[in-house]
């Protein structure tokens, strides 16, 4: 299966359990892995016979900077259904949700989760 990948997105956003995540906000970056068919769309070099990648970006801008989740799994869950119904070709998507800040005493580059859902 083809692949879109849109890397790196970065939010600003309300989620997690703590009160001060939620009055605060704080950064969040977003990775996605759209798996549909790309061949029609690479030979007619037509916008229609693919998914617009501005339209996935903002429909993950509108959910991040939404409404607040406590975990990131909620978050990515709601990604992936959203995009899994608006956008019929896509097949699969793989979302990495990535907390670059959370308040957690000690050294690490981020906090991330990747869940992967298809079409039934």
């Amino acid at each position: 299966m083809d692949k879109i990948l849109i890397n790196n997105m970065e939010f600003y956003g309300y989620h997690g359990v703590l009160p001060e995540e939620n009055r605060l906000g704080q950064r969040f970056r977003v990775t996605l892995t759209l798996e549909l068919d790309l061949e029609k769309a690479g030979k007619t070099d037509n916008l229609n016979d693919t998914v617009s990648y501005a339209d996935v970006y903002e429909c993950c801008k509108d959910i991040v900077e939404g409404k607040p989740y406590q975990l990131l799994e909620a978050v990515a869950e709601k990604i992936t259904a959203v995009v899994l119904k608006r956008f019929p070709p896509v097949q699969r998507i793989t979302v990495q949700m990535i907390k670059p800040d959370p308040p957690i005493r000690g050294h690490y580059q981020s906090v991330a989760v990747e869940i992967s859902r298809g079409r039934d």
